[in-house]
């Protein structure tokens, strides 16, 4: 039975089953998908339930995972993860312009997948610090623990009267009052006196901590202006 399990089955000059092999990959395999998935689901997906992301991030890593670990060479395998990544970054799945947050993720897991997949000399405690210490940095930045979370917005403002130093305070009231959110700071945009109309950059604390995919956007689609 140790035979069985250390020298591989073969068929002619062909292994048919390696059972040690095939039980090292699913060992890393599992503690590469559990550790990636605690980051997406415990820190990514509650402040932006994207499950598209969700989707993509998880696919991405198996998929990485699997490519590193089954490549022959580690200069073959560095470069053939940062390559995907780099045509990842250039094509941008080029449906939408992927949000700065889900690049970082993306980079973050496609490095945790590529260190699992390839420390073949590492035991896999000795392998389980390094995916300790991802798990433990992303809950770091994702918590309020080093810097509080702020959310943000871009307002078309009709009232350009407000905008002068001086009437800081009525200006800060009146979009208090119009958006209903207890605004922390805020940035003067361009303006546009012939309209009548500035754009205002708002500073607020979100009651949920979640990321606002559309707190960027500067201005209102086509299907709306009339």
């Amino acid at each position: 039975m140790e035979d069985f399990l250390i020298e591989p089955v073969m068929l002619g000059n062909t292994p048919l089953l390696d059972l040690r092999g095939l039980l090292e990959m699913l060992a890393r395999f599992v503690l590469n998908i559990v550790a990636v998935g605690i980051v997406v689901r415990c820190f990514y997906y509650p402040k932006s339930l994207r499950r598209d992301y969700y989707f993509t991030f998880m696919l991405i890593s198996v998929s990485i995972f699997m490519l590193v670990y089954y490549m022959e060479g580690a200069k073959l395998k560095v470069g053939a993860a940062l390559g995907l990544f780099a045509i990842f970054g250039i094509i941008r799945y080029r449906t939408e312009a992927v949000p700065i947050r889900e690049m970082t993720y993306l980079f973050f897991l496609v490095a945790l997948s590529v260190v699992n997949g390839m420390a073949e000399k590492m035991s896999l405690l000795e392998l389980l610090i390094p995916n300790l210490i991802f798990i433990g940095v992303a809950w770091l930045f994702e918590s309020n623990r080093m810097v509080r979370h702020v959310s943000s917005k871009i307002i078309c403002y009709d009232k350009v009267g407000l905008i002068v130093p001086e009437r800081r305070a009525e200006l800060i009231a009146d979009l208090e009052q119009r958006t209903g959110l207890k605004i922390l700071r805020l940035e003067i945009g361009a303006i546009d006196f012939l309209r009548d109309s500035t754009l205002i950059k708002i500073y607020y604390e979100s009651e949920t901590g979640r990321a606002n995919s559309m707190e960027h956007v500067e201005r209102m689609p086509k299907t709306f202006e009339g």
